[in-house]
């Protein structure tokens, strides 16, 4: 493989999961320990990583939705998979941002549902579905985030109501917080959160802690998690005290 070709890789798998080491690195892209090394060095001279203790991590903003959207696929599909079989014919469902989110939207073709979502990918997947009602919601269009977002976006969210808001996030805390890394994508995320009986978050394990710095919500506000982290990872720990349902995919391992 080309150094080039690595590189991206490299920074894709750091853009996912904040932080990456060489041996995971090594593993994922099939080179020795030392190659991965002197890429790391020349991404940090480069400016865009910042090399630890046996590993890297990176800071910069969230990758663009495309980009994303190519990372942890099946580990996505099978978080999508699960949630598709909570809903129920008839239901009404708000579909946030972001690309596992994205996934879910997928696995909804063809059912009875009404569909709301500020995810420009979701109203493309859903638009010509005949037996979805889909609303989207208005607001400025973020483009590298395939998304509606601002004070129209919430005005909406005023005037509607769910069974179901199913949500992404950038990272999620020890303690259960839910973070993102944007302060404007915030309050419609709360807004979603208030119009909805019930709200599931879809979260891999990348995103145990993953980035951000600013609460969407923390544990009271969630009533189950998704995901294909260990059901012993001390945040899903903390998510059962605080009463959240935590649903392990078939892919989630226990580590040790």
């Amino acid at each position: 493989m080309l150094a080039e070709r690595r590189h991206q890789l490299i920074l894709q798998a750091l853009r996912s999961g904040g932080t990456a080491s060489v041996a995971d690195l090594a593993e994922q892209l099939d080179a020795s320990a030392a190659t991965i090394r002197r890429d790391l060095l020349k991404l940090e001279a480069d400016g865009l990583i910042t090399r630890v203790h046996g590993g890297a991590v990176i800071e910069d903003d969230q990758p663009a939705f495309n980009e994303a959207a190519e990372v942890q696929v099946a580990e996505k599909d099978a978080i999508a998979s699960r949630a598709a079989t909570m809903i129920e014919d008839g239901q009404s469902v708000i579909l946030d941002s972001g690309t596992t989110v994205h996934r879910l939207a997928v696995q909804l073709r063809g059912r009875r549902l009404t569909v709301i979502t500020n995810n420009l990918a979701v109203y493309d997947e859903l638009n010509d579905d005949e037996n979805i009602d889909l609303m989207l919601l208005g607001g400025m269009v973020i483009r590298e985030s395939r998304m509606l977002d601002g004070f129209m976006a919430e005005d909406n969210l005023r005037q509607v109501h769910a069974d179901w808001l199913f949500m992404g996030a950038c990272g999620l805390r020890p303690g259960g917080q839910v973070m993102d890394t944007t302060v404007a994508e915030v309050p419609a995320r709360r807004a979603m959160i208030a119009a909805s009986d019930r709200v599931v978050l879809l979260a891999d394990k990348t995103k145990f802690p993953g980035a951000g710095m600013v609460k969407i919500c923390g544990p009271e506000d969630l009533d189950v998690i998704i995901t294909n982290a260990s059901e012993d990872d001390a945040t899903c720990l903390a998510l059962r005290e605080a009463g959240v349902r935590v649903i392990p995919t078939a892919s989630a391992t226990v580590d040790g």
